[in-house]
């Protein structure tokens, strides 16, 4: 596998595992990068269920913030597969630094134009359900929206996982 591959579904779509399959299957080393933060008991146990998952020559980084540094840091003949961007939209928005999403998000989509290392980004879809009401939440499902887009354009394929199933897009 080389290029770009941006994975996307919802909940308990089988995304997560769709990506960690390709990663498996494409006999290169792999770099892990994880943006989940464990700030309560549920997703502390989220993030067991996918280390228990991974196999131990797995390099895994644990980056919540600064995710295309993580990217740029991965030794360069490894595939990176990165689990998952909204949580990364998520750390960046509440972050206490009001320019952290601008800056990060920017500096990834830099990144992106311009490495050509085999990459699996895995993304909630968050277009299909309703918008919601309140700021933050609004602004969240924008922010991933966009940024999906602007992903899927850099893409060198883009997959849609539904009931673990695998639906190319791209």
């Amino acid at each position: 596998m080389t290029g770009i591959q941006l994975i996307l579904g919802g909940a308990r779509s089988g995304k997560s595992r769709y990506a960690e399959q390709q990663a498996s299957d494409s006999g290169q080393a792999v770099t892990y990068i994880a943006t989940a933060q464990a700030l309560d008991g549920e997703m502390d146990q989220r993030i067991e269920h996918h280390r228990q998952r991974r196999p131990d020559s797995w390099q895994t980084l644990e980056e919540p913030w600064q995710l295309a540094g993580a990217i740029a840091g991965a030794p360069a003949d490894h595939l990176v597969l990165v689990d998952c961007l909204t949580l990364w939209v998520t750390n960046c928005l509440l972050a206490d630094d009001p320019q952290c999403w601008p800056r990060e998000r920017e500096r990834l989509l830099t990144l992106l134009a311009e490495r050509r290392q085999s990459l699996l980004l895995v993304s909630n879809e968050v277009g299909h359900g309703v918008v919601p009401m309140g700021d933050l939440s609004r602004r969240f499902v924008d922010e991933s929206g966009w940024l999906h887009q602007d992903i899927a354009r850099l893409a060198d394929r883009v997959t849609l996982v539904v009931a673990g199933i695998p639906v190319a897009v791209k």
